[in-house]
């Protein structure tokens, strides 16, 4: 049946409105099915360039869960990533965390982090410390 024909098969020849036999129920739990097909890895990257972000954004776009490594580009390169990814997985409802120094969490709006991952904070003699590591971000 073409492509006419399944147009015709739902409004009718003559243009009334025709009864079809599809079930809400069944039509969102096949969506569902395909949403958790399409988004069931997590990538972990480590990227090397500001050209690789995009990469990033297109595995949310899959709905996949994205754990960003930034320790090897610089910390401009690596603000300039975080700055993308942030606007990509706004646009996509998602979410983005900082897990460590430099480590990042992107997730799409099918996956649900619950929790935080404290500062890197360390408290010495009752006072806050913060720790430096060689490569930190100031951001």
């Amino acid at each position: 049946m073409g492509f006419m024909g399944k147009i015709k098969g739902i409004i009718g020849e003559e243009g009334e409105v025709v009864q079809t036999n599809t079930n809400d129920d069944e039509y969102y739990k096949d969506a569902l099915k395909q949403t958790a097909v399409a988004g069931n890895k997590m990538i972990l990257l480590e990227p090397r360039a500001f050209s690789e972000a995009q990469t990033i954004a297109d595995y949310l776009k899959s709905r996949n869960t994205v754990v960003v490594n930034l320790k090897r580009v610089t910390p401009e390169v690596a603000k300039r990533i975080v700055d993308f990814l942030s606007g990509a997985v706004y646009a996509i409802g998602g979410d983005l965390q900082k897990l460590g120094n430099g480590i990042f969490l992107c997730t799409p709006n099918n996956v649900d982090v619950e929790g935080k991952i404290s500062g890197e904070d360390k408290a010495k003699n009752g006072k806050k410390v913060e720790e430096k590591e060689e490569n930190e971000f100031d951001w």
